[in-house]
């Protein structure tokens, strides 16, 4: 089977988001490691451990398709969250990528310590934080976040949502990179949306019941619908008569069926092609 990279990036993207879902396969905890830009799903590969070696091999799929289509492939930005697993892992892959820390789970982590007791504190947190976040340049982001601090200790009370909101502000530097790849992702919103529907598609097929390789072959296939499906009629309009993700990303399509189109898509001019019937 080609892989989900190769079928849906003709053109490849060089700032990706990356992140794991996390699911089960016979009852014990697995994770989806997923891979997107540009709304495809260039990536999903399933591992039985959210480790850096697990997640080293699981991203490594999608690497080693990359090369498939490009041999000097190497992204210039993947934006993280907070999990040191995965920014290792792909620091291994690609030494020179652009690690970018998702700024989102920052913000959620601050949010979900946020009790009644601490409603009107977290209605000025977020304030603040966004305000932050929405701020021109380094300089500025830089000195919103200083003021963010310096409220925060002598405003907020001891507290987990204050413990995080100082988190936050000590993690400029690592917000910052972003400023200097103006087209790198800086939250993790774009495939969150992706996993959430590989996550739906989970559910309802009470997740997975087989081996570790028939789960990878179908979060592979859903990857491949999503990204070669048509869109609904009002998207397709918006997105000025493409169809589908993959068509947007790659600037074109192979024939008006989208089956046909991710068949053309995914043939690769033979490109790791089988012999049917082996002498």
């Amino acid at each position: 089977m080609v892989g989900t990279t190769v079928k849906a990036a003709e053109r490849l993207a060089q700032d990706l988001v990356v992140d794991e879902k996390q699911s089960r396969l016979q009852g014990d905890k697995i994770s989806i490691a997923t891979t997107a830009a540009d709304g495809c799903i260039l990536g999903a590969s399933v591992v039985d451990s959210a480790l850096e070696a697990g997640l080293h091999r699981a991203y490594g799929v999608f690497a080693e398709e990359a090369r498939d289509v490009d041999p000097g492939y190497a992204p210039e930005t993947v934006n993280t969250d907070g999990w040191a697993a995965t920014q290792g892992a792909w620091k291994r892959l690609f030494p020179n990528i652009a690690v970018i820390l998702c700024f989102l789970h920052a913000f959620l982590k601050i949010r979900d310590r946020a009790t009644k007791a601490l409603g009107e504190y977290f209605k000025e947190v977020s304030r603040r934080v966004w305000e932050a976040y929405r701020a021109e340049g380094k300089a500025s982001f830089a000195q919103r976040l200083r003021r963010l601090r310096e409220w925060a200790e002598r405003t907020l009370p001891d507290s987990p949502m204050k413990s995080h909101t100082l988190d936050l502000c000590e993690k400029r530097k690592r917000f910052s990179r972003s400023d200097e790849h103006p087209r790198a992702h800086r939250t993790s919103n774009l495939v969150d949306r992706l996993m959430r529907f590989l996550d739906r598609a989970c559910f309802k097929s009470h997740y997975f019941h087989g081996t570790l390789a028939s789960a990878e072959l179908r979060v592979r296939a859903l990857a491949l619908l999503w990204n070669f499906c048509p869109s609904s009629p009002m998207t397709v309009r918006k997105q000025h008569g493409q169809a589908c993700p993959a068509e947007r990303l790659n600037g074109k399509r192979y024939a008006d069926n989208w089956l046909e189109n991710l068949l053309a898509s995914g043939s690769m001019n033979g490109l790791r092609g089988h012999q049917q019937n082996p002498l």
